[in-house]
Parts: structure tokens; sequence; C-alpha cells
């Protein structure tokens, strides 16, 4: 777990110091930490940890489930850290799909199996292709491309910090990605399926930008996100 880099959101500082220990103990590194909402999720945007251990309950207008539905919009892998809460809760982290739960109070054995499962998941699931593009070669993560759009021969792959112009066609690019996560929703465009707001008559909306829809894939599309 060399290159895992963990960010902690948590706001017993007993609880905090417990967690920095045990993860300099083992050679984790943490890359910061914090126990409210904004500054959580600016520090998390900057600094770019591979894993987020994220509080449920935090003393604040906005919890750790806030956290959670914001990590998962930028594909950032999150783990919950938990005690008994309330029913209200409960039925919202319901709806967020974490890596798993380590639960309060917690042993040094039982938090680090936690850690070592959700590392796994996300090395089994991270997937990289690699693209020249500008004369550069460049390592993408597909959990960050929100979509494909055929140019001639060429074809952009398009992310939310900017876009790739890359010397293949869209049949071509398109085969480089996992068919689990995209979908072809147009004869020049490829989707994202994670990053798909809404779907409607004619138009998908894939982060703020809306893409065409064929008629023909409609069906196909509304299956797939039903699933």
């Amino acid at each position: 777990m060399k290159d895992l880099k963990i960010y902690i959101v948590e706001d017993e500082p007993l609880i905090l110091m417990n967690l920095k220990m045990v993860f300099k103990k083992h050679g984790i590194e943490v890359v910061g930490s914090s126990d409210e909402y904004e500054e959580a999720v600016k520090e998390i945007e900057t600094l770019k940890p591979t894993l987020v251990l994220l509080d449920i309950q935090l003393d604040s207008k906005k919890d750790g489930v806030d956290i959670a539905v914001k990590l998962e919009g930028e594909a950032v892998p999150y783990l919950f850290l938990t005690s008994q809460t309330d029913p209200v809760t409960l039925s919202r982290v319901k709806q967020t799909n974490p890596l798993g739960y380590v639960v309060k109070p917690f042993t040094e054995a039982g938090l680090l199996s936690n850690i070592e499962l959700a590392w796994h998941t996300i090395v089994s699931e991270k997937e990289v292709i690699s693209i020249k593009s500008d004369g550069k070669k460049i390592q993408l993560d597909q959990a960050k491309i929100l979509y494909l759009r055929a140019f001639d021969n060429y074809c952009y792959i398009v992310t939310s910090t900017g876009e790739y112009l890359i010397p293949h066609t869209l049949k071509k690019t398109s085969e480089m990605l996992n068919p689990k996560h995209f979908f072809q929703c147009h004869r020049s465009y490829w989707v994202n399926l994670r990053k798909i707001v809404s779907v409607s008559s004619e138009k998908v909306q894939v982060d703020r930008v809306e893409i065409p829809l064929g008629y023909s894939r409609k069906v196909a599309l509304n299956t797939i996100l039903r699933k």
C-alpha cells in the first residue's frame, strides 16, 4: 500500500490522533484532515488522496453523508467511520456507495483490514489508459472521462478539467475503455455512464454539457441506467 494516500474527516480529536498514529506506524501517508464540510471538500480536491476516511456524524450543518455524495460525483473512493446513527441518517447512508465501514470503537487490526480491502478494490477497479495528445504521452484515469467526441478520423477525450485530441477514430478510442462504464449514445459520442446527470428525449446531460441522444439508443440507455 505504498502508493496509498489517506485524507481523514473526523471531528473527535482523540480518534483523529489514534488514526494518524496507526497509519504512521504502518507507513501509510495521511495527506490531510478536517472536521467540517467546506474545508474537507476543498482540501480533497487539492490534495487528491487515493482514499478518504469519512466520519458519518460531524458537528456541523453538513455531515459525512453530504461529503460522500460530493466524493461520488468526483469518483473519489471513501470508507465510512461509523458508530450508532439515527434512522434518518442511516436511510441516507444506504443511498451512498462506500468501499466499506470502520465501526467505532475500532481496533488497530480491524482498521487495517478495512483499509487493505479498500485498497485492493481501488487497485483492481482503477482503469488507466495511455494516450498521446499534442505530442505528449498521458496516463488518463477512465473514471475522470466525461465523454468522447468524434472529429473526422480523430477523437476528443473530454474530462472535467480539459480535453485531449488523439489520433484515433471514435470507434478505436472506445475500444480502449471499459464497456461496463461507457455507452455510445450517438454516432459521434460515447458517454461515461457514471457521469450522466439526466436523460431527456433527445439529450443526455453529462456534467454541464448536453450531448445528442440517438432515437434508437434511448431505450438501451434507460435499460442500463435502471439496473
